[in-house]
């Protein structure tokens, strides 16, 4: 099993190129199953979860294959050969959940395994069984499948989601193309990912409005065809990178950053005392003192501060001048990393969903743990600004999310590297 190890105290200087965004990506490829005709996606991540992702719509019929060192991904469903997401390979990833959608508006059938993943909380599946069963269909769990049949089609309706979920909205957006028609989606989750799913599905011949709004409307069409979509810039990778001259002063240019993605996340760094300059290749970040400042964070749908950029935020107030407050208001479970940082001199305190972080001069190296993806890489950050010797294990996780870690911040003068047991 690979573990990073980190030497603290390099300052970082230069330019991290911003892959695509793996949220959006798992979302695009079900998106495959909505036709008979090839949809390409261009500017995509190289990321385990991706190879997942392939290997579940292969076991549904799916050819795919991968181009350009696996940035391009060129996929064609002309006949689905299964409507079943089996558990061995749905366990490893909760994105596997969004084939049920597609399956459903196309084959009118699905038999899904309920999904796994990190262990950040329960994300549990109702709210995609009630926004599907508004369509017409009938679900029913059986010994930890999900049996979905919408027999005749399914039917626009109206869909109030009770929480602005992405996986939900996502799916029922996926199910709503294909339906008789129109549907309204309330309380639709806003993320960028949102947004570039229903360019992806317009591009196909979907008929959607009001993305990027709470209410988006989809009028129904009797096929999609072919398309070629190029995958958004990744919001969270571009937030974690954004945090490293935080922690090691210097300037990082992050190439294809977008302020528009992280509007809230910037005005949480303005406060820190990190200035954030738009550049026409990106968002370049510098530190303007010796350490960042407390600040309070609450995560929150979008556009307010992402939840995937919590553990990150919190490694970086580790070091600040004052005492933070963060209150996680997302996913219950997601302060896992806390402990691991407090191994490397971090003052934390854990109450539910609420942490207080008291900054320290410095952190220092240790043997630490990654329990999940955003943790992972929060790790790797406090290693960066440590005295000696961090190394973080189980960093399997990590290559779900983040392609080439040590090849980014190695380019910009981490010291860093990747070793196996």
């Amino acid at each position: 099993m690979d573990s990073i190890i980190v030497r603290g105290g390099a300052e970082l200087r230069g330019q991290i190129p911003i892959a695509g965004a793996k949220n959006a990506c798992l979302a695009l490829m079900p998106a495959t199953l909505l036709s008979e005709e090839p949809l390409t996606l261009t500017n995509a991540p190289r990321l385990s979860d991706i190879c997942t992702m392939t290997q579940l719509l292969e076991s549904l019929g799916a050819e795919v294959s991968s181009m350009q060192g696996g940035k391009v991904i060129a996929m064609s469903t002309h006949d689905l050969g299964s409507t079943r997401a089996d558990y061995e390979i749905v366990r490893k990833m909760r994105a596997s959940n969004l084939v049920l959608g597609p399956l459903l508006a196309r084959a009118h059938e699905a038999v899904v395994s309920l999904p796994g993943g990190c262990a950040i909380g329960a994300r549990p599946m109702d709210i995609h069984i009630e926004a599907l069963e508004a369509l017409g269909a009938q679900i029913e769990l059986k010994d930890g499948y999900l049996h979905a049949v919408a027999r005749g089609g399914l039917k626009g309706g109206r869909v109030k989601l009770r929480f602005a979920s992405v996986g939900a909205t996502e799916n029922v957006l996926m199910a709503a193309t294909l339906a008789k028609g129109t549907t309204l989606i309330e309380n639709a989750a806003r993320e960028p990912e949102i947004v570039d799913l229903a360019r992806c599905l317009r591009a196909m011949g979907a008929q959607i409005e009001g993305e990027g709004s709470s209410t988006i409307e989809v009028q129904g069409v009797d096929r999609l065809h072919g398309a070629t979509h190029q995958v958004v810039t990744d919001r969270i990778e571009l937030g974690t990178y954004m945090l490293a001259p935080a922690f090691t002063g210097g300037e990082v240019e992050c190439l294809g950053g977008k302020l528009e993605l992280i509007g809230a996340f910037v005005e949480k760094l303005d406060m820190a005392g990190i200035d954030v300059t738009e550049t026409e290749a990106g968002l370049k970040v510098k530190l303007r003192g010796d350490r960042p400042r407390a600040v309070d964070v609450i995560t929150e749908p979008f556009p307010g501060f992402p939840t995937d950029l919590q553990a990150q935020m919190m490694a970086m107030l580790c070091t600040a001048q004052g005492t933070s407050r963060l209150e996680e208001k997302i996913f219950e479970n997601r302060f896992m990393h806390a402990p691991e940082l407090v191994r490397m001199g971090a003052r934390i305190e854990v109450h539910g969903g609420h942490a207080t972080v008291t900054g320290v001069d410095k952190l220092k190296g240790a043997q630490v743990m990654a329990t999940d993806l955003r943790a992972s890489v929060s790790l790797i950050l406090a290693g960066l600004a440590a005295e000696g010797e961090t190394v973080v294990n189980r960093v399997y996780h990590l290559d779900r999310g983040y392609e080439h870690v040590e090849d980014k911040l190695g380019a910009v003068g981490a010291r860093i590297e990747r070793v196996s047991a």
